[in-house]
């Protein structure tokens, strides 16, 4: 939460910049097109000319990467809206099964692992301003694919247990240079 703060930009809703933000200044909302009436910004990742140049502090987008087809594009995108030392905190699913409702809406085209996240970030961002953080273990993503709910099992404990050939949830950090 320490670093939700300042002009703070997220896709279709502000939900992490209230819950856990410290000192935003301001919220904007990005959407793709303009049936979200929250939407302060329309404009889409992979089309670089629909986006401010350097308008946000902080952009949190969370397992969103996964659904759309050109990531490069939009990681370009995320990157463009950051002002100099913006950071983007933004997940991605590794181990998991099709959303079906995303499938059938705009697609569901991709998993990541934390190497295939460097590759895709650090061109863009720079060597040394990315850190990614990979979530999951056996347990988690037999569950998650199994459809067993955190409350069914025995001890959440075991979650905790990080495996990185269990990459679950990757997370990263990516810093614009200043």
């Amino acid at each position: 939460s320490h670093l939700i703060k300042g002009k703070v930009m997220e896709i279709s809703e502000n939900t992490y910049s209230k819950e856990f933000g410290s000192g935003v200044i301001f919220s904007e909302i990005l959407h793709y097109d303009d049936s979200n009436k929250k939407a302060t910004i329309i404009g889409d990742l992979t089309k670089l000319e629909t986006l401010p140049l350097n308008q946000v502090d902080r952009f949190i987008c969370t397992q969103t990467l996964n659904f759309i087809f050109e990531v490069q594009k939009a990681i370009e995108g995320a990157h463009k809206v950051l002002k100099e030392g913006g950071v983007f905190l933004t997940t991605v699913a590794g181990l998991c099964q099709i959303s079906r409702y995303d499938m059938d809406r705009w697609g569901d085209y991709l998993r990541f692992t934390d190497l295939s996240i460097k590759r895709l970030f650090e061109p863009i961002f720079g060597e040394g301003n990315v850190e990614i953080e990979v979530y999951g273990n056996v347990l988690a993503a037999t569950s998650l694919l199994k459809g067993i709910a955190v409350e069914d099992l025995p001890s959440t404990d075991l979650l905790d247990i990080k495996d990185r050939d269990y990459q679950v949830i990757i997370s990263i950090k990516a810093t614009k240079n200043a």
